[in-house]
């Protein structure tokens, strides 16, 4: 393409205006409505607006928003491969929960979601009845667990990804030159169970060492989260489901750092007591158990929901947008 030619196909300007704080968000808006992407027009043309907004509200000073722009550097600063320090930030300010609950809906019948959390890593694969975790990291727990559809049915095959701190609460990431330990894969059997060895999980805090931490201290919050344990559900044709089972009781249970716990997801530990369990699953009596069926969706049902929920929420705010895949768009001029 010529120069004239990539000249001429560059969208007329709007004509120049004194920018002031109340015409700068409608001047903004029409700089960014130049893409033909239409999900990206309404996310930005939103972004700008609430954004600009915000600053309004709070009549936001200029040191305020360099000190806004320091964290936001710090947190880009201090993050890496296994620390993802941004995440940790939306997960404390409960957007993470948010948006999971909006982009993975489910049927009432169906186990629901939680957040990932910053903490989920590549995971090697084990059989059923294996130890996921190393001698020496924590009190022996037998996990039991099946996969069912909203129907009922046994799912075989759904790849069940599980991962826990130690019972020092830490993750295998958090140790320098570690290799993976306390998290694995499992797949379902024909019937649709899984069982492992774990360990019973223990509260623990995030990382409170760097900016994030540090804002969690200014607002006279702890840094902990309740004892728990991650599943991630994968399976061809149905929606993925990250979750996790809290203990109920847990001195955190309802003040957890990152948002994560629902009634739901709590549950009560057990012991083994039964002999004949014990030698079947090759664990002790009086070793820790947790039991739960989980209820997962297909995508179909799933994406019905997504766009039920966008168009109530629309239809509430009076707006009239159309939807793709589930989500509001922008119109192309």
């Amino acid at each position: 393409m010529t120069a004239d030619a990539e000249l001429a196909a560059v969208p007329p300007a709007p004509i120049l205006k004194d920018l002031t704080d109340e015409n700068i968000t409608e001047n903004t808006v029409i700089i960014n409505n130049q893409s033909r992407d239409r999900r990206l027009k309404y996310i930005m043309e939103r972004l700008v607006t609430h954004l600009h907004e915000f600053a309004r509200e709070t009549r936001l000073t200029t040191d305020e928003w360099l000190t806004g722009i320091a964290f936001l550097v710090q947190c880009g600063k201090i993050s890496s491969d296994v620390r993802h320090e941004f995440v940790l930030l939306s997960d404390v300010l409960g957007l993470s929960c948010l948006i999971d609950s909006m982009d993975h809906p489910k049927p009432k019948n169906a186990t629901i979601a939680t957040i990932l959390g910053p903490f989920h890593a590549e995971a090697g694969e084990f059989e059923n009845g294996d130890s996921i975790c190393s001698d020496g990291k924590g009190e022996q727990c037998l996990i039991r667990a099946s996969v069912k559809d909203t129907q009922g049915r046994p799912l075989e095959g759904v790849s069940v990804d599980i991962w826990e701190t130690d019972s020092t609460g830490h993750y295998d990431t958090q140790y320098d030159g570690a290799t993976a330990d306390c998290r694995g894969i499992v797949k379902t059997d024909a019937e649709g169970q899984i069982w492992l060895k774990a360990i019973r999980p223990v509260p623990y805090p995030i990382p409170h060492d760097g900016p994030v931490g540090k804002m969690l201290e200014h607002l006279g919050r702890h840094p902990f989260r309740p004892s728990h344990v991650h599943f991630k559900l994968v399976k061809d044709g149905y929606d993925p489901l990250v979750t996790a089972l809290y203990l109920k009781g847990d001195p955190y249970e309802t003040t957890d750092a990152v948002f994560g716990v629902k009634s739901q997801l709590l549950i009560e530990i057990d012991r083994v007591t039964d002999p004949a369990m014990a030698a079947r699953y090759g664990v002790n009596l009086n070793d820790w158990l947790i039991e739960y069926d989980f209820v997962i969706c297909t995508e179909a049902e799933a994406a019905e929901l997504k766009a039920e929920s966008s168009r109530k929420y629309l239809a509430a705010k009076g707006l009239k947008l159309d939807l793709i895949d589930g989500l509001p768009v922008a119109d192309l001029d």
